[in-house]
């Protein structure tokens, strides 16, 4: 009996079978996609979009690749079948242009059944309903018995990249888990006897915003192997995760859980999956320099990791384990891509970091689900809303199992038709967030990129340049001219004008011509087209005028100071706090600089001190820029840092101010660091769990800053008639001033209480051998009643205290306060109060001895407390 093919074995199988068939074999893409359409690459095709889209010229005719993906979009689903994941490779062959059906049907039989040796009555193929010519290659050239090829529609079998754009039928493979059914009722939507396990893309139309299909010029092959899938039929397991590709992660979650995978229940099963799913998926996104935070994919890693502890709390691991697991993830993973295992160290650190954090969330989440209880025990309907439940679920890690089980321990029910509804408008947001792939954003300009060419941008060494007006939109369509006073998308040949890039704003300015002003307010980088965004003030604009395209000087000053710090900002942070921070964003424009790093701990205000004085010496320094256009593997062997988000071409733009700082940038600068004149840091902060901000202003901006302050400081000077060295002490002595007075009032308020109290003495009745007190305090808070009820009870002896209170519009205190003797008789402070309080539009509750509760409606108190008082003399005659 033949050794089945390792996950690994399988792979280079793939790759190794395309290489020999004129195949480049190329690295996987990070899973930060360069497309700002998509969050995570969530498909093999889409390191090659632009390529599809024909926005650029492949350097292959024919490529290979795997490809590491993320998705999220049936993140509920993974472990409870046996083929979903977050993450997952994609083996994929692609023709640009030049095989196409034949051949890639061709080899993709010859490599299932040669390779990997699959029994071709094993395998059933899919084609789409109208694709006769796949249809019969498939047949006639194949030899697939007409039977086993099933026409499908277009939901299944017709891939397109959006309403408009390139599109084309598919064909997949199927196996087949269980002949022995026969072929009279092939239904391949029986997950239990088929998979598809290879998915063929015949990318041959255009379509137009009609429908109408066109056959392209260059047609295209897209396909993709699931290689856990692959890994799943010949290794022959029942799913996906008992492969070797993840098994071994599964194995070693179980063992820190002191459990057995084999004789685990079902229940513990789905969770030990879903750990080695996720740990898959968080170890490579962490490699990817992606960075746990509350937005983007930031929250999809934070998401992850949390799930991977909740889960691992649910199978009995208690204290901190997700770096031991994340080590054989990490070591599965290190021969094919070995930035993990370079990386490992900030990989371990960064869950280190979060397994911590969310472990003090859960902590949080238990303080939280007691005060959301004590609010809803206050209720007209006391049900905990299926919003709390989600909240607790989503941000705390509480399984809705584990929040109703606490609330049925307080009498509570939980809204879980709510809860379900919270969770499928998440599901919604995360497929419409994460996964599609639009091939057919600015569907105008990527339309007209086969008409005109991409704008020339002459913005490093010109200032003003004459342009010629190629295309005008007005709200986004094109129009052949536009008048005074519209705003408009204005497309120039060339420009001086710096688009939005790399953190960097776009340029302002104007575009002159005979009686012609356009103000320009904004430049966007769009299909490779410079958008200038403005209004024309003066004059009628026309598609193919040439203008005078003039950018504002005192602008690009203002933003190549701003630009410049911001290298010495991250060169001074790596000499002076940690040469392993890098960046997390950035934003520079005209007023200031922002810039967010990597950097689990907060900066000290010492190590700002020494940042910027360290900045302002290199600035006195007058040190000179260098620019020079490299290839982009010299540039990094000699240590230029690339920018974050930022995707390079083969040749690069690098700024080097020698020794002090080297970077790939294709932003403006100054060509002295003496031009900067001045750099002063205004805050310091955290935006997100190891995420670090600095926002600072630079060159003329600094004066600005300057003077706002210096305003503040006189008008608060003048405010307190002091010096302006002196307000410090002034602010602290008010403070000061301020808390004894409240502290005063406050305890001015309990005596009143309290004096209060003693005049009630007189309203207490007899019943039988107990006392009663029902009456209402004017404006006390819940606190001080709550103090008044216990007092007077302690005063009275076998007694019952309610007391209610107004103490403020539209809001009602009540509290009870029972002796045991009391209790005895079967009446509960927490069950009576809560009734009361129902009167009130309110509810609440508490122990038998004492309770408290609220209501909204402050005019039916007295009608409250009356029927209160005759409960009570009810329950004890």
């Amino acid at each position: 009996m033949s050794i089945p093919l390792s996950g690994s074995q399988i792979r280079q199988a793939f790759l190794d079978f395309y290489a020999a068939r004129g195949h480049q074999i190329l690295p996987s893409a990070s899973l930060v996609p360069e497309d700002p359409t998509v969050l995570l690459t969530i498909a093999g095709m889409l390191p090659f979009k632009p390529i599809f889209l024909g926005q650029r010229q492949s350097e292959f005719l024919r490529a290979t690749t795997s490809q590491k993906c993320i998705r999220t979009n049936d993140i509920e689903n993974v472990g409870r079948t046996a083929r979903h994941h977050t993450f997952f490779e994609m083996l994929g062959n692609f023709s640009f242009g030049d095989y196409f059906k034949e051949k890639a049907i061709a080899w993709a039989w010859e490599l299932s059944t040669q390779v990997f040796q699959l029994l071709p009555e094993r395998l059933v193929v899919s084609v789409f309903e109208d694709d006769d010519e796949a249809f019969a290659i498939w047949r006639d050239q194949i030899g697939v018995p007409a039977h086993r090829i099933i026409r499908m529609g277009a939901d299944d079998n017709f891939w397109a990249s959006g309403p408009t754009g390139p599109c084309g039928p598919c064909s997949e493979i199927y196996y087949d888990f269980h002949p022995e059914l026969g072929d009279s009722k092939i239904d391949l939507e029986d997950d239990s006897r088929f998979i598809e396990f290879y998915n063929l893309v015949f990318m041959q139309y255009n379509r137009d915003a009609e429908g109408n299909l066109t056959p392209l010029q260059a047609q295209n092959i897209d396909t993709g192997m699931g290689l856990e899938r692959m890994a799943q039929i010949l290794q022959k397991v029942p799913n996906n995760y008992e492969t070797d590709l993840i098994f071994p992660v599964i194995e070693k979650a179980a063992q820190r859980a002191g459990i057995s995978y084999a004789e685990a229940d079902e229940k513990t099963k789905v969770s030990l999956k879903v750990i080695g799913d996720h740990v898959r998926a968080v170890v490579h996104m962490i490699a990817d320099e992606i960075r746990a935070s509350n937005v983007g994919r930031g929250y999809v890693l934070r998401r992850l990791i949390r799930r991977v502890v909740r889960h691992g709390r649910l199978i009995g691991i208690e204290g901190e384990f997700i770096v031991q697991v994340a080590e054989t993830a990490i070591s599965l993973s290190e021969a094919v891509y070995p930035q993990v295992r370079q990386r490992a160290d900030q990989i371990k650190a960064e869950l280190e970091r979060e397994e911590y954090r969310f472990q003090k969330t859960l902590e949080r989440g238990v303080k939280l689900l007691e005060k959301i209880i004590e609010r809803v025990q206050q209720e007209a309907t006391p049900k905990i809303s299926g919003h709390d439940a989600f909240v607790l679920y989503d941000t705390y890690g509480f399984p809705l199992e584990l929040t109703q089980e606490i609330a049925e321990e307080q009498g509570l029910a939980v809204d879980t038709v709510g809860f379900e509804a919270e969770m499928e408008q998440q599901l919604k947001r995360s497929q419409d967030a994460h996964e599609t792939i639009d091939l057919t954003v600015q569907g105008s300009l990527d339309q007209l990129a086969e008409q005109i060419s991409a704008t020339e941008f002459v913005g490093y060494s010109q200032i003003s340049s004459q342009a010629e007006v190629t295309v005008l939109l007005l709200e986004g369509k094109t129009v052949e001219s536009a008048e005074p006073g519209q705003t408009v998308q204005v497309i120039l040949d060339q420009t001086p004008f710096y688009a939005e890039s790399g953190g960097q704003i776009g340029d302002r300015g104007y575009l002159l011509g005979d009686n012609l002003l356009i103000r320009v307010e904004d430049v966007q980088k769009e299909s490779g087209f410079f958008v200038h965004h403005g209004r024309i003030e003066r004059g009628r604009l026309q598609v193919g005028d040439v203008v005078t395209a003039q950018i504002d000087q005192a602008c690009r000053r203002r933003v190549q100071a701003n630009h410049t710090a911001t290298h010495l900002l991250q060169a001074a942070l790596k000499k002076i706090v940690d040469e392993s921070i890098s960046q997390a964003g950035s934003l520079v424009s005209f007023d200031r600089l922002r810039f967010d790093f990597n950097c689990p701990r907060s900066i000290t205000p010492e190590e700002l001190r020494q940042i910027e004085e360290q900045i302002n010496t290199w600035i006195a320094e007058a040190h000179v820029a260098q620019i020079s256009i490299m290839p982009l593997t010299e540039a990094k062997a000699k240590g230029a840092i690339a920018m974050f988000g930022e995707k390079y071409a083969d040749e690069v733009r690098v700024l080097d101010f020698a020794g002090v700082s080297m970077e790939l940038c294709g932003g403006t600068h100054v060509s002295n660091t003496a031009e900067i004149g001045v750099f002063k840091l205004v805050s310091e902060s955290g935006v997100a769990a190891g995420v670090r901000r600095i926002e600072a202003v630079a060159g003329p901006a600094v004066l600005d800053y300057l003077n706002v302050r210096d305003q503040v400081v006189r008008d608060l000077s003048e405010r307190f008639k002091v010096k302006p060295e002196e307000l410090p002490d002034r602010v602290t002595a008010l403070q000061t001033d301020l808390k004894t007075t409240q502290k005063h009032l406050e305890s001015m308020k309990a005596e009143l209480a309290i004096a209060k109290s003693d005049q009630l003495l007189e309203q207490v009745e007899t019943v039988g051998d107990f006392k009663i007190l029902v009456a209402e305090m004017q404006g006390v808070d819940a606190e001080s009643l709550k103090t008044v009820a216990e007092r007077l009870l302690q005063k009275m002896g076998e007694a019952a205290v309610v007391l209610g209170s107004v103490p403020e519009p539209e809001k009602v205190s009540l509290v009870a306060a029972f002796s045991k003797s009391v209790n005895a008789k079967g009446l509960q402070a927490g069950k009576f109060i809560g009734t009361v309080a129902k009167l009130c539009g309110g509810g609440g509750g508490g122990r038998p001895n004492l309770a408290q509760a609220g209501g909204r409606d402050a005019d039916r108190l007295p009608e409250a407390l009356k029927a209160a008082r005759q409960d009570l003399l009810q329950g004890l005659l």
